[in-house]
């Protein structure tokens, strides 16, 4: 038996080699980024977070090579209304936790042996759920409308929660699943209403946050942030922000950057490997270096069209739609944030930021495209050869 890693490196390789460059940028921008953290968090050691990092990367691609390797794409259909209850049964846990031991936020959930933020499992339990919808509601318009309740009420349930501590991430799902039943077919005026009810939901929450008790805390700091952005913040005329730091950054960095390592601006910044690690990255590598990292993620997002223009079942073509959407959407959030096109928010760079076990949700995410991928080139081979083909979809999966 063969186990080199060529014959379980499957799928797409064009995505494999993204995925490699975004690790090697990774590593090399949090290790630099983590110096102030080491010194505040782990007496100096600045080894410690890079040795961390890339332990739960290398763990990472564990599972993305377990799950093209080994779990079928049919399996996905057949947990998926499971795995939604289970992300709500999280996110309601992670609220009672919140309310019960006073934590800042209900973004993550503590169960003692691991802990992690239930939004991150959301993301792929909700992708499943909507693949699984589309795909077997095809016939028809009546279908597709019936699909549409059942994901808006999954997706607005589910969206809401998260909101309560994280309305960034909640909007970015949501947005992913909106573009998810828009290639699913879904008729245009029942996404425009639900487009049109969502503008005026933000429009809502914005002019009702200064009239909000403290405890609906995320909407003053929704409304904080828009206004930081569009009026500028005045928490500039007394010091340097997060978001001016960030700025500093990427002027410093130029066009081909200060080298790695020569951070001067992280040392400064308390989220400069995660939500703004964009920006010291451009300190590092230039403009240069940032062209290349979005270039990566727009590959990443073409190489994620071309997975599901070549399904040949709908499932696994929603299922690789959706996930690609919502890490398309996220990394582009992040980096808009960082040169502040956009409000501050919350986003971490997928596969970049440094993280924990969202890092490991991720993995997750990108096996199952490669999974896809790989069903599609097994698909292919098996018409090539004219030999019956077992298509690793649910029954109830249609032709894409």
């Amino acid at each position: 038996m063969n186990f080199s890693i060529g014959n379980w490196i499957k799928g797409d390789r064009t995505l494999w080699v993204v995925l490699f460059f975004l690790s090697l940028a990774s590593i090399l921008i949090v290790y630099s980024a983590t110096g102030r953290l080491a010194y505040r968090e782990a007496e100096g050691r600045t080894a410690y977070y890079l040795v961390r990092h890339a332990s739960f990367m290398l763990m990472g691609f564990g599972i993305m090579l377990f799950l093209v390797n080994v779990v079928p794409v049919k399996f996905y259909s057949v947990i998926a209304p499971s795995a939604l209850i289970l992300t709500v049964g999280l996110l309601v846990l992670a609220l009672i936790q919140y309310k019960v031991s006073g934590k800042a936020t209900p973004r993550s959930l503590d169960l003692k042996f691991i802990s992690f933020q239930p939004a991150e499992f959301a993301k792929l339990s909700l992708v499943m759920f909507g693949a699984k919808m589309l795909a077997s509601r095809q016939k028809s318009e009546q279908e597709l409308r019936k699909a549409f309740f059942w994901i808006l009420g999954a997706s607005g349930v589910i969206c809401a929660i998260i909101s309560i501590g994280n309305i960034s991430t909640a909007a970015v799902i949501f947005v992913g699943m909106m573009g998810l039943m828009f290639v699913g077919r879904v008729p245009i005026k029942y996404l425009g209403l639900t487009a049109l009810s969502g503008v005026l939901l933000a429009l809502a929450m914005y002019f009702a946050a200064p009239h909000m008790p403290h405890s609906f805390g995320r909407l003053q700091t929704f409304k904080q942030r828009i206004d930081d952005h569009m009026f500028g913040d005045k928490e500039s005329e007394e010091g340097t922000t997060q978001a001016d730091f960030a700025k500093l950054a990427i002027f410093e960095g130029g066009l081909i950057g200060k080298g790695p390592g020569s951070s001067d601006v992280s040392n400064y910044m308390e989220a400069a490997y995660n939500d703004f690690i964009y920006a010291i990255l451009v300190e590092e590598y230039g403009v240069i270096g940032g062209v290349f990292v979005v270039l990566l993620y727009l590959i990443f997002l073409f190489r994620g069209v071309s997975i599901v223009r070549a399904s040949t079942r709908t499932f696994p073509a929603f299922l690789a739609t959706g996930i690609v959407l919502i890490y398309s959407i996220q990394a582009f959030v992040n980096m808009s944030v960082s040169t502040g096109i956009a409000p501050v928010t919350g986003q971490p760079l997928p596969w970049i930021s440094m993280g924990g076990t969202s890092m490991l949700f991720t993995a997750a995410g990108f096996g199952l495209v490669l999974s896809v991928s790989y069903l599609n080139k097994k698909n292919q081979k098996a018409e090539e050869s004219e030999q019956p083909v077992v298509v690793n979809v649910p029954d109830e999966d249609h032709e894409f």
